[in-house]
């Protein structure tokens, strides 16, 4: 298993506009698409006094499923125009991870 790691940040006025956004658009779309491998998301949020900053965690079957969903320059982050209106900052670039364990408690 791939752990697609990547950070945005938006302002405290922003936060929450920014997390409809993804919850009721980025990632229903992302579902949609319907690539093979794709495990789903999680969502991290952390406020900070200045700025909100969140992290989501894509979950794949392997590096191919990966390409499926971002293309071959996989590491390249998939931004959208919407969520580009209200972040202030985001990583360009995704980190992906090898799952070695996955224990529940």
């Amino acid at each position: 298993m791939i752990a697609r790691l990547w950070h945005g940040w938006t302002s405290l006025e922003n936060a929450d506009i920014y997390e409809n956004l993804l919850k009721t658009e980025i990632f229903p779309g992302i579902a949609a698409r319907g690539v093979a491998g794709y495990r789903g998301i999680r969502l991290l949020r952390f406020e900070g006094d200045q700025e909100v900053e969140f992290l989501t965690m894509m979950e794949f079957d392997s590096l191919d499923a990966v390409k499926q969903f971002a293309g071959e320059e996989y590491e390249r982050a998939y931004v959208p125009p919407k969520a580009r209106e209200v972040l202030a900052r985001f990583d360009e670039r995704s980190r992906h991870y090898e799952i070695r364990e996955h224990l529940a408690y």
